[in-house]
Order: structure tokens, then sequence, then C-alpha cells
């Protein structure tokens, strides 16, 4: 029998690789879901952030990536997660490592079509509870707990940092199928989710959800599935019954 195939999970900003934990119920069982923690938060509290994005990927690239010895993978990214996920694949490109399966890209624009003003004018705690609240997807109770919120705070502008020091040099097309999701309501514009076309030379295909940025919360059972249902297309002959897949 294979190695079930393993779904790396990128968190958004602000955000630790908790919410991706309960996802490990609700695949079958030649999925293995394998959240990703970032410095600085979750079971990495006590490291120090990392804010600069080509240091993170090598960083997270040596971590996940490295000693999967052939076994199969895919990368899945929402938000910063996205484009953290999409560094990763150029990361392995570029030491000529093994390519995930697949890479699904969630809630972000395109690397190419990025807002240059998005992080502007976010460097400090009002301007970031503020984004919070308009993001959405941030339980009330953080805002309520100054200690919590503080933390949350630290992250997402540790994070924003992340995002900022970005840099697009317009690399070749990976040799990947990449497929995106989005919500309906999300405030990226639409173009800027379409501009991820360009960065395959294989099968490419965009998704749409009700929701805000946050639909993978909102509409979690129809991510679930549309996530297996990518996998399990790039994947033929791994297709299994299991007891706990989604209906």
């Amino acid at each position: 029998m294979s190695a079930p195939l393993k779904l790396f999970c990128l968190p958004p900003a602000g955000a630790s690789a908790s919410m991706y934990t309960r996802w490990r119920r609700q695949f079958p069982d030649w999925i293995e879901v394998a959240p990703v923690e970032l410095p600085g938060r979750g079971s990495r509290f006590g490291e120090l952030f990392e804010e600069d994005f080509d240091t993170l990927t090598r960083q997270l690239g040596h971590e996940v990536l490295d000693g999967l010895q052939g076994r199969e993978y895919a990368l899945f990214g929402h938000s910063m997660g996205a484009l953290l996920a999409y560094g990763l694949a150029l990361f392995q490109r570029e030491r000529g490592a093994p390519l995930p399966t697949i890479l699904l890209a969630s809630g972000s624009p395109a690397p190419s079509s990025r807002d240059p003003e998005r992080f502007a004018g976010k460097d400090d705690d009002g301007a970031l509870i503020a984004d919070l609240r308009k993001q959405g997807g941030t339980p009330k109770e953080i805002f309520a707990h100054a200690e919590m919120l503080r933390m949350t705070l630290d992250v997402l502008g540790a994070d924003y940092r992340v995002c900022e020091s970005f840099d697009y040099r317009s690399p070749p097309p990976l040799s990947v199928p990449l497929h995106v999701f989005a919500g309906r309501d999300d405030d990226i514009a639409p173009e800027r989710i379409e501009a991820w076309g360009q960065e395959t030379e294989e099968a490419f295909s965009i998704e749409w959800f009700d929701g805000g940025h946050f639909f993978i919360r909102e509409n979690e059972t129809a991510v679930l599935r549309a996530i297996r249902n990518r996998l399990s297309g790039e994947m033929p002959g791994r297709r299994r019954h299991a007891s706990n897949s989604l209906a």
C-alpha cells in the first residue's frame, strides 16, 4: 500500500496551523493533512517571527519538504498561505527537488497582481484591528481579551511584513496543475484572481464560493469537498472510499 498523499496547509496572515487541525478528520485515508506552523505562533510561540518572504519560504522548504523521500505531496494555502505555497513550489523548482502534485491557492490575488497599497498604513494597532474586523474570520472573543488580541496583532503585523516583502520576479510558469478557490463577496478584484493562470503551464481552474474573504470557514464543507475532488482528479489511481470521507 502506498503512503497517503501529504497535503501541506499554510495559514493566512494572523493565524496558526491549528485552523487546519480539524480537517484531519474530514478527508479519506489516502490524504494526510499536514498543517504548517509558522515561527512565532502556536506550537512555535517561543520562536522569533520571520518577516522576510524569501527567507521564510526557504526555511519552511527545508523544514517541511526535506525528507519526503519521493513521497507525493500537495500544497494548499489561504490568503498569505497561498502566496507561501506558491513560494514553496518555486523554491522546490530552484533546487531541483520534486514539485507538488498540485498547488491549491485560496483567497489570494495572483503573485503578479498584488495590490502594492494593500499594506500601506497597517503599522499600528488601530489599523490592524480595523483590518481584522473588515476581513472577518476572527472570533469575537479575541477582541474582548486583551492578551489574546495582543498576540493576534503581533502575529498579523509580522505576517503583513512578510507579504509586503514579497517581490514578484516574473518566473517561468510552474509545471504543476494550479487550482484557485475564491469568495464571491471577497474584495479581491476578479482579474487579480484570474491572473493566477499565468503561473502554470499545466491545468488551471477557478472555483467560486459564496462568502467573503474567509469563505473557507463560511462554506467549509463545500471547500473541503472541492479540495478532495481536485486531489482525486490529479491522482485517479488513489481514489478510495473511506468512512470519514466527505458526503
